[in-house]
């Protein structure tokens, strides 16, 4: 089971693992948080059967504290940043500073956001950090399980955040950057074998697949960035 932002990189990256390993993959997705019955944690509470899960780190944890996957068996993937876009063909709209940002989000008709970590930090977070939570709050509308860009790219609203991984595979929306580094807020994903898998040594082996130096080129090609443990980027992954 796999949340959209690393899903980018699993499209490439799982058809060659199964070849090599001469065995086959079946991918669910779903959010890894939320009030969805798609999401990950509600898939596994009544009962359906995985044997890796890859999601938000922070989600993981709760699913970890529960007992849902085998200790020990965590192995941190990548950290993807919050990016927006705007309609294909719409007029140019910068986000590099906190000025550019806050002036993009009073200026737009409406703005979307997702259901998981990075829409939770920006309506939650953002729109009060940059002191114009009650302007916008009426025009900011969650987008449930499908990807902010494809509504964005609908002319359904004009301005969409979310994480660059999950922004950039969407046809019809211009990807106009990541948020400034003020304001910034970064998601690890990280990827677990559960308690009940059936294939433990193999769902492990394809964790180590995913982190390894072989794939990094890959990984990043789709938005995401290299763990960046030493600067502490896990402990930001917490909203809640």
């Amino acid at each position: 089971m796999i949340s959209g932002g690393f899903k980018a990189a699993w499209e490439t990256l799982a058809p060659r693992f199964a070849a090599r390993e001469g065995i086959a993959l079946l991918t669910v997705s779903g959010p890894s948080m939320g009030d969805t019955p798609q999401a990950i944690p509600a898939r596994l509470a009544r009962g359906e059967q995985a044997d890796v899960v890859i999601m938000v780190g922070s989600a993981l944890q709760k699913l970890e504290e529960q007992g849902k996957t085998l200790p020990g068996s965590r192995v941190e993937l990548a950290d993807s940043r919050i990016g927006a876009v705007i309609k294909k063909g719409a007029k140019p709209v910068s986000i590099n500073t906190e000025a550019a940002l806050r002036a993009a989000l009073l200026n737009a008709r409406s703005i979307a956001y997702s259901d998981s970590a990075s829409g939770r930090y920006v309506s939650e977070h953002l729109f009060r950090r940059l002191g114009i939570e009650n302007q916008v709050n009426e025009k900011a509308h969650r987008v449930d399980r499908i990807p902010v860009a494809s509504v964005v790219a609908k002319g359904q609203y004009a301005l969409g955040f979310q994480q660059v991984s999950e922004l950039l595979p969407v046809p019809g929306a211009t990807f106009i950057g990541e948020l400034p580094e003020s304001v910034q807020y970064t998601t690890r994903f990280a990827g677990a074998v559960t308690a009940t898998s059936d294939e433990p040594e193999k769902a492990a082996a394809l964790l180590r697949y995913l982190s390894s130096a072989e794939v990094r080129k890959v990984v990043q090609a789709t938005g995401l960035h290299g763990v960046e443990a030493k600067q502490g980027v896990r402990a930001r992954d917490t909203v809640q």
